[in-house]
């Protein structure tokens, strides 16, 4: 099941995460406690470490993982604008990590939705081929 869309006070960084960002920062070291595991947060875009190594696991795992990134962008202008100038290097910050033939573009025009599309070129100078394009619906029903 989808965590995308969570409540928007989940979303929010907790007071644990700046802590870690400042300590991160200043290169202190995080204090763990013995036994304990990291935890992932609500806002974060997955669970543990995610490497996918071929187009059939892009295809397979990257639209739940960008498809949570596309509803924290929609709600989190710093997420969208990190995001927009570095699609990949934000994944791998959130520990998503793709194949090199793995191109990602953000599209975000002033009157239409984000849409994320992902792009394959197994070789350099070559013509990419779309492999998945994401785009933010929203429906109401009654």
């Amino acid at each position: 099941m989808s965590r995308a869309l969570v409540p928007v006070i989940s979303r929010l960084p907790t007071l644990t995460r700046l802590r870690d960002a400042v300590r991160h920062a200043y290169g202190v070291p995080a204090a763990a406690e013995p036994g304990s595991q990291p935890r992932a947060r609500d806002y974060d875009l997955v669970r543990h470490q995610t490497r996918l190594r071929n187009r059939e696991q892009v295809e397979r795992y990257l639209p739940d993982i960008l498809g949570r990134a596309l509803a924290r962008i929609w709600i989190d202008p710093g997420f969208r604008d990190r995001f927009a100038a570095d699609p990949v290097a934000v994944l791998e910050y959130y520990d998503v990590f793709l194949p090199e033939t793995i191109e990602i573009e953000f599209v975000a025009e002033a009157n239409s939705r984000p849409q994320v599309v992902v792009y394959e070129r197994p070789i350099r100078h070559m013509p990419r081929r779309r492999l998945l394009y994401l785009q933010l619906v929203l429906t109401a029903a009654r």
